[in-house]
């Protein structure tokens, strides 16, 4: 069975990364939305060929749009909305709002997300228990992960324009921050721990 997909998004939210896929049939009017893979929407014979599909994606139900606007003829425009914003607004919020680790312990790839609004701290999709304290420094957001000990520290950067530091140290070592950029996440190096 062939798809026609017409649009591919990834998307980084806070438990995951996901792949959005869009299939539009302009001579049925077929709509079928894919997230990972899986087929969480479909409508079958639509006649109006143009319009919006709003599903939920992530373990949070964030809302996602998906508008589907005629250019010219038969030649179509797809675009993404997370949360009422376009693709790329949410994604440059979503990167001042929080930051992200990606790394390997025993083998197995970890994720780690802090949300800096509610200090909330996602590991694969799961939030995890954490214990916050403070220091002299500034404060310490505690957590394990496969039985490493992992700390989120928060310092002074010293500087007003740059506000505060977020570090990721797993048993003491530091851990690179990987970076959100063109709809994808990208890291510079995973790192081994």
């Amino acid at each position: 069975m062939s798809r026609d997909i017409v649009g591919t998004w990834d998307v980084s939210l806070s438990d995951g990364v996901y792949r959005i896929e869009f299939e539009h049939g302009s001579t049925t009017g077929k709509r079928v939305i894919y997230i990972n893979g899986k087929e969480v929407l479909r409508r079958d014979w639509m006649f109006k060929l143009v319009g919006k599909e709003t599903f939920a994606v992530g373990s949070t139900d964030t809302k996602a749009t998906i508008s589907i606007e005629a250019i010219t003829g038969f030649s179509y425009e797809y675009t993404l909305e997370i949360n009422g914003k376009s693709l790329q607004t949410f994604l440059d919020n979503r990167s001042k709002m929080s930051r992200t680790w990606v790394l390997k312990l025993g083998g197995a790839d970890y994720r780690i997300v802090l949300e800096k609004d509610t200090m909330d701290v996602w590991c694969n999709g799961r939030k995890m228990e954490t214990m916050g304290e403070f220091t002299e420094d500034g404060s310490e957001t505690h957590f394990t992960v496969e039985k490493k000990e992992c700390c989120i520290k928060a310092t002074s950067s010293g500087r007003k324009r740059n506000g505060i530091v977020h570090s990721l140290l797993v048993d003491g070592i530091r851990i690179e921050e990987a970076i959100e950029q063109n709809r994808c996440l990208q890291n510079s190096a995973v790192q081994d721990i």
